[in-house]
């Protein structure tokens, strides 16, 4: 008696089981499974192809760098986007994996604010070229954009895509979209069409918003009507300007849309969360990019 007034007293009692809630439940667990495995699936083969898998904090280490890089092969991912202090670091770890002439190493130059001098982006990008990266991510001058300072962007951007074309490298313009307005996305995507950049770019990811599909549309419309300008260097064919969506892009699926809008090009830092086993369950990093 006293064993069951320690226990509450009275017998015991047991809930009824309901074996068709079991099996209702049971089988909500593996759709939810199913529905993670198809959703890692449709990011590696519709999503993975397109990424610049992109590390930029402060931060990161070489093991950081290294890491990024075996994920790019695991996950068949186009580029691995770092800091120019980390493009050795990539290079020599994509070369020592066999791997460095299938992933290719991107730098970023005049990151993030692109209010560096025209001199120093080029030189920032002529290091990077000569340390491994054989694509360049430079920053525009968002200040002389807003000041419409067309002749100082135009040389700006123009002196880093011939650091670019001379050593055969790609080079993208980042426009910083969230702080410029549609005549400012669409002056500045024509301007780097002009001298013969081979993508314009949503975002940093650093500012104060990223890619949007409305941005990625207005932009693809922008150098896909180019063929109505005459390029600076007229001894070589205007190729088609690609477009490269970047900054706070949060799902495989918002990646996704953004292809649907005309990006050929993702930059993200969760594109490893999106390919791994059950990737939906996985939280993006707070300071993802």
């Amino acid at each position: 008696a006293g064993v069951l007034a320690a226990a509450g007293g009275g017998a015991a009692s047991c809930a009824p089981i309901d074996p068709r809630a079991e099996a209702a439940a049971s089988a909500q667990a593996s759709l939810s499974k199913v529905a993670d495995m198809i959703d890692t699936l449709k990011a590696r083969v519709m999503v993975a192809p397109y990424v610049d898998h992109t590390l930029l904090k402060p931060e990161a280490t070489p093991e950081d760098v290294q890491r990024l890089c075996t994920e790019a092969i695991q996950y068949g991912f186009q580029a691995v986007c770092v800091n120019g202090s980390n493009v050795r670091t990539a290079y020599e770890t994509l070369k020592a994996l066999g791997a460095h002439q299938r992933v290719k190493v991107c730098a970023v130059v005049g990151f993030p604010l692109g209010a560096t001098t025209t001199a120093v982006k080029s030189f920032e990008a002529m290091q990077a070229i000569e340390e491994g990266a054989c694509e360049i991510d430079m920053v525009v001058n968002v200040g002389r954009v807003k000041a419409q300072d067309w002749d100082y962007v135009l040389r700006d951007i123009g002196a880093v895509v011939g650091v670019c074309k001379n050593a055969g490298v790609a080079c993208k313009v980042i426009l910083e979209t969230s702080l410029l307005n549609d005549e400012e996305k669409k002056a500045v995507s024509k301007l780097s069409a002009l001298v013969g950049a081979d993508f314009v770019k949503t975002s940093t990811g650093f500012s104060s918003g990223g890619a949007t599909v409305a941005d990625v549309k207005l932009m693809y419309s922008s150098v896909r009507t180019i063929g109505e300008i005459v390029p600076l260097d007229q001894s070589k064919p205007q190729a088609h300007v690609q477009v490269k969506a970047s900054g706070g892009i949060q799902t495989a699926s918002e990646a996704e849309e953004m292809l649907r809008s005309g990006a050929t090009r993702i930059g993200t830092s969760r594109a490893a969360q999106w390919c791994a086993p059950s990737a939906s369950q996985q939280p993006a990093a707070a300071n993802a990019y």
